[in-house]
């Protein structure tokens, strides 16, 4: 998480991205894919795989940092996870992983 955790872990706003990669789990880029407000962002699956599409990713990282500091996820954060694997499947765009960054970084 070194590619971003460094520039969201200290945003007063939360912010969720990818990390698109191609077959071979190498960077294609990373993308913003919503900026919310101090405790929220709201995120669509669409938004999410829209540009994983769009640049032929064959997996993903959902990232999303927690301005409070506090890496824990979210009742919400557990839900859009399992919700956005279920579309990665339908897909066939694998999520890997989803990492909350905070003062720490925890993978869901």
């Amino acid at each position: 998480m070194t590619l971003v955790a460094p520039y969201m872990m200290f945003l007063n706003q939360e912010q969720f991205r990818v990390i698109l990669l191609d077959s071979k789990k190498r960077l294609i880029r990373s993308c913003i894919v919503s900026i919310g407000s101090l405790n929220a962002a709201t995120v669509h699956p669409r938004d999410v795989f829209r540009p994983a599409i769009t640049y032929g990713a064959a997996s993903l990282i959902l990232v999303h940092n927690h301005p409070s500091g506090d890496p824990t996820p979210s009742d919400q954060d557990i839900l859009l996870t399992q919700q956005l694997c279920m579309c990665g499947s339908i897909l066939g765009i694998t999520v890997l992983d989803h990492a909350i960054i905070g003062v720490k970084v925890l993978c869901v």
